[in-house]
Formats: structure tokens, C-alpha cells, sequence
């Protein structure tokens, strides 16, 4: 997979999965607009690009700001004058709770991040997009899309399921532009976000369910890492994917069709 002279822009770039993909595309050649809310971690993703021979700028943003976005795109534009990839990939896990319990401003938390944030992503950048053609990957996930077991996530689940939809009617949208549109759904991935995740009388919510021994069959139970979602993202960022657009791809080592 080779990126050489594309500018891509991957948000969440700070740690884990973003963090792994700008890595991946940047070894492949890309210009990489790394972008975090946290200054120091982002500045460590853009080092660590550099120090591999690689070129990235960083970009301290809120997804859930459309100053800050606005900003952040055009520094981009600005510094390199086009853009051809975008992965939208940061997010929160929010607060889990009953529906009862979860708290109107902690759902929309979660929607003003996770669906407000993709959509602000995807609302600046698609006019460059048009330009020359592009291809955007949505970081969405197994849960809202093919698993519903996690008790107390109906924000997150929804965002999830939302950011399908996103990416498949931009993919009949954007389409007569050459720009490509594809969700990746992981599953258990070893990042820090779970760490994140703010967990309320979660019991009230939950449905006992026995899973068979291992529940993710690929790996015995073993959660995946960042890399292995950053290849599918890669890959459906290349032009080894030019034919595919509008589809979720799943990373989970065949965990969600155990649930």
C-alpha cells in the first residue's frame, strides 16, 4: 500500500488505533495531519513520524468544535494545498448507563463528539475531497452494529449505528465525485478507551448471556491490537480498494457473530 504525494488527516491520532494508522500511513509514503484535543500526545504522534523519515503536522482540535475543526483543515490546506484521505476516528465511549439514569447532557456528550465530530470531520473536508477524488474511513464498532450486549451504551450504540449510515449514504453521495466512503467496526482492541469509559448501575441494564469458551474465536479470547484495524483502514485507503465504498468492515476476529 503506497500513499506517495496524498495528504491524509486522522483524527484521534494521539493513541491507539488513530495513532497506529497514521503510523502505517505516513511508513506508506502520506503526509499525515495528525489531530488530538491533547497537545502533548498528538506532538508525540507527529515526533515519532518524523523520527521514521515520515512528514506530519500536528493539529490540536475538539472534533466536537467546528472553530477548531475549521482551523485544523485549513492549517492542512495550507500547509500541503490538498487532501486526499480522512480517516475520522476519534471518539468517546461516554457514559454507560440505563436509559432512565443516563443524563441529557451526557448523551449529548456523546453525540456531539462521536456523530457531531464525524460530521464536522466530514463537512470540512469533503469540498478539498472533491478537488481530485479521496476515500474517508468512519472508525465505528461492532456495538449498535452487529452486537447490542453491552449494557448501558444505547448513546454509544447509537452514535455507532449512525456513523454506518453516514458512511453508507455518502458513499451514493460522494460517489459521482470519486471520493469513496467505508466504516471499519473493531471489536475488543487493546487501546485505553475502555479505560475512558464511564460506567453507571450498568447491572440494572444488563441481560445475563453465556458466551462459548474464547469469545473471540480468531485469537482464543485475545482482544485485537490498534495495527490490526490501522492494515484494514490502510488498505480501504488505498487504491488497492478502489472499487469499494459504502461498506463496514469488521475487525473483531469473528467476535460479533458469537453475539
Amino acid at each position: 500500500m503506497h500513499f506517495t504525494d496524498k495528504v491524509a488527516l486522522v483524527t484521534g491520532a494521539g493513541s491507539g488505533i488513530g495513532k497506529a494508522t497514521a503510523l502505517l500511513l505516513a511508513k506508506g509514503g502520506a503526509r499525515v495531519a495528525v489531530l488530538s484535543r491533547t497537545a502533548e500526545e498528538i506532538e508525540a504522534t507527529r515526533d515519532e513520524i518524523a523520527q521514521a523519515g515520515g512528514e506530519a503536522i500536528a493539529l490540536t482540535a475538539d472534533i466536537s468544535d467546528m472553530d477548531d475543526m475549521r482551523a485544523a483543515v485549513d492549517k492542512i490546506i495550507a500547509s500541503w494545498g490538498r487532501l486526499d484521505i480522512v480517516v475520522a476516528n476519534a471518539g468517546v465511549n461516554g457514559v454507560w448507563a440505563p436509559i432512565d439514569d443516563l443524563q441529557p447532557d451526557e448523551w449529548d456528550k456523546t453525540m456531539a463528539v462521536n456523530l457531531g465530530g464525524t460530521y464536522r470531520t466530514v463537512h470540512l473536508t469533503v469540498p478539498h475531497l472533491k478537488k481530485a477524488g479521496g476515500t474517508i474511513i468512519i472508525v465505528s464498532s461492532i456495538n449498535g452494529t452487529r452486537t447490542f450486549t453491552s449494557a448501558g451504551a444505547t448513546a454509544y450504540s447509537a452514535t455507532k449505528a449512525g456513523q454506518v449510515a453516514m458512511a453508507q449514504q455518502l458513499a451514493v453521495e460522494l460517489g459521482p465525485h470519486k471520493i469513496r466512503v467505508n466504516a471499519v467496526c473493531p471489536g475488543a482492541i487493546d487501546t485505553e478507551i475502555d479505560d475512558n469509559t464511564d460506567k453507571r448501575n450498568v447491572a440494572a441494564a444488563e441481560i445475563p448471556v453465556e458466551f462459548p469458551e474464547g469469545d473471540i474465536p480468531l485469537t482464543g479470547g485475545e482482544p485485537g491490537e490498534s495495527h490490526d484495524v490501522a492494515e484494514a483502514i490502510a488498505f480501504l485507503a488505498s487504491d488497492a480498494a478502489r472499487h469499494i465504498t459504502g461498506m463496514p468492515i469488521y475487525v473483531d476476529g469473528g467476535q460479533s457473530l458469537l453475539r
